[in-house]
């Protein structure tokens, strides 16, 4: 009797732990969609260094991955090196802030390129102005990726519009060869969290037109997840479209991660109807996921993106073994 007793209880068990396995395997799958997948070894950046935000990722003609984040504690934009995109090197000053500026109490936020044999970067710079928070976005060259000078002591763009209020910010820069400008989205309104995306060209990366019927990207109300606010593109031109991540806000404090595409860039964008693709998970980015960064690694991709639990925010990666990183 009391060997069928013990063998009941030890099945009972084995039950159990399988239905625990199941239940995280399954709570594990729905913190992505589209076939992305959290790379098991993240976070990959921030810990003892503080809060480590909004990252633009580079892969060089040497292989090697250049990570630019934002570091709140050094109010300073950092660099990390890494030669498979997923193990990071320690951070180190490549930008730091300028209070005699007036604008740049605090660098952030950036987006760097290379083109003719030139690092280009477009970052936010931000200061208090009679007790208020304001934003701006600041343009700086560099011959190496990590000495940088500042191409001008003013803003190369700034809050001017309704919209805008008092930020522009988080800045996506790209080269479109066909057209022979670059080509720019921003985030823009408030100063905790913008409201909107907007966008600009110019031909020199210093003198920017905005697009007169910004913003170009708005939340969309009717999809519970992004209701409040849309923030911080990516956005990749790929054969005949232009794809864009994105933050999308429940809330001010509850962000996810979508993805949208459209013919040119500007208008009709087409949501991803499996949105939103990166979502909070049970431990380090339990709180909210942000600022999503996506490049080509050979036939995978990389998404780089914040996630918080509380107050501490750090670098994660979630990782799709595909070459197409779209729909």
């Amino acid at each position: 009797m009391r060997t069928k007793i013990r063998i009941g209880n030890r099945l009972l068990f084995a039950s159990f732990i399988l239905l625990i396995s199941y239940s995280c395997r399954v709570e594990n799958d729905a913190e992505t969609t589209g076939g992305w997948k959290k790379f098991e070894g993240n976070p990959v950046l921030g810990g003892t260094f503080g809060t480590i935000f909004d990252v633009s990722v580079l892969k060089t003609e040497a292989g090697i991955f250049r990570m630019y984040c934002s570091w709140r504690p050094q109010k300073s934009i950092a660099i990390s090196e890494s030669s498979d995109g997923l193990k990071w090197s320690d951070p180190v000053i490549c930008l730091s802030s300028n209070d005699s500026s007036g604008w740049e109490s605090n660098v952030n936020r950036a987006v760097v390129l290379e083109k003719d044999n030139k690092y280009h970067m477009w970052y936010t710079g931000q200061a208090e102005v009679k007790g208020i928070g304001h934003s701006w976005i600041g343009y700086a060259t560099s011959t190496d990726g990590k000495t940088w000078i500042r191409m001008s002591d003013k803003p190369v763009l700034s809050p001017d519009k309704e919209w805008e209020k008092v930020a522009v910010m988080c800045p996506h820069v790209i080269w479109d060869e066909d057209e022979g400008i670059y080509k720019m989205w921003y985030s823009g309104g408030e100063q905790y969290e913008p409201d909107a995306i907007g966008y600009a060209t110019s031909t020199d990366g210093l003198n920017w037109e905005k697009y007169p019927q910004n913003p170009v990207f708005s939340s969309d109300k009717t999809n519970k997840w992004e209701q409040a606010k849309v923030t911080a593109c990516q956005v990749i031109k790929r054969n005949d479209e232009y794809l864009m991540f994105y933050i999308g806000f429940m809330n001010v404090d509850y962000a996810q991660i979508g993805v949208a595409r459209s013919k040119n860039g500007i208008s009709g964008w087409e949501r991803y109807r499996n949105n939103p693709i990166i979502k909070p998970g049970m431990g380090w980015d339990s709180s909210a996921v942000y600022k999503p960064y996506a490049i080509q690694d050979q036939n995978r991709w990389l998404l780089y993106y914040n996630g918080r639990r509380n107050d501490s925010e750090q670098i994660g990666i979630a990782i799709k073994e595909t070459d197409n990183p779209g729909f």
